[in-house]
């Protein structure tokens, strides 16, 4: 990738247009994934009680087409551009006219931008690769626990073990950072859980939380880990407040912490070294 490098502004219009189309994807894994986690349990739970689970067409993340979700109308592929197509459209489906919502050319400009950041940041070559997967699979799980109040094992499990596998060179950070990292990131939060359950007999968080901490710990090492649970902490709380003030949320009602926690690892990935200095600069 040599040649990337001597050409910067190519590399990041390269990297832009992959995480545009990425980004299309994205939105096809936070919409379909939790539906066919649910399909899974529908099926365990038939399984179980021996009877037949509910009959539906076959669902993964290649089929069915991508379609429309009002009429059925299958996505032709000059539909299905990366933001251009909802412009060209007029934000709405080309056979029912039903509203396109604004989230999917959104989610697909973010990863545009993340892609380009990783790679005006990294450089051209594979770190910044690998750094784009991981701001990708933390767009997703953020994307799907608003959705759902869900961090499915099959993106937290794959991106703790991509960081240890990754850092077994050295990658983001030392492999002795990345163990601890991992193993400190669960165990902090399940230490939190399991307080909060026994002195309140509810349970504040969920597993997935944990294992994305952890996962974040096994990609930015231990040192990065107090400065994550400083930020998602700190916004988290701002931002519940504001909801129970100002949006009048329902106190029962939780609010997901993975975002907040996702979020935090991105500004950890490139801004985390100034952020512990700072951090300690703090209490010291």
């Amino acid at each position: 990738m040599q040649w990337l490098d001597q050409t910067p502004a190519l590399w990041y219009v390269l990297a832009g247009v992959i995480g545009l189309c990425v980004g299309s994807f994205l939105n096809v894994v936070v919409y379909r994934l939790p539906k066919m986690m649910q399909r899974a349990w529908e099926q365990e739970c038939a399984d179980l009680a021996g009877t037949q689970p509910p009959s539906g067409e076959p669902l993964n993340l290649l089929w069915p087409r991508s379609r429309c979700p009002a009429c059925g109308h299958p996505i032709k592929p000059l539909e299905n551009i990366p933001v251009l197509s909802w412009l060209w459209l007029g934000r709405k489906c080309s056979a029912c006219g039903a509203p396109i919502s604004r989230r999917y050319p959104m989610v697909e400009l973010t990863a545009g931008l993340l892609a380009v950041l990783c790679a005006w940041y990294f450089g051209a070559n594979w770190k910044a690769i690998a750094a784009m997967g991981f701001c990708w699979t933390l767009l997703i799980l953020a994307l799907i626990d608003l959705d759902t109040q869900l961090l499915p094992d099959d993106l937290t499990l794959p991106l703790l073990w991509g960081g240890l596998i990754l850092n077994l060179s050295g990658t983001f950070a030392p492999l002795s950072h990345a163990v601890l990292g991992a193993v400190a990131g669960y165990l902090v939060l399940w230490t939190v859980f399991w307080a909060f359950k026994l002195l309140t007999g509810k349970e504040g968080m969920g597993y997935g939380d944990f294992k994305l901490l952890a996962a974040l710990g096994a990609w930015l090492g231990w040192t990065m880990l107090p400065v994550i649970i400083l930020l998602s902490s700190l916004v988290g709380a701002l931002v519940g407040i504001g909801l129970i003030l100002f949006a009048r949320h329902d106190r029962q009602k939780p609010i997901p912490f993975g975002p907040y926690l996702a979020g935090a690892g991105l500004l950890a990935l490139f801004l985390g070294p100034s952020l512990n200095q700072q951090y300690l600069g703090l209490i010291l």
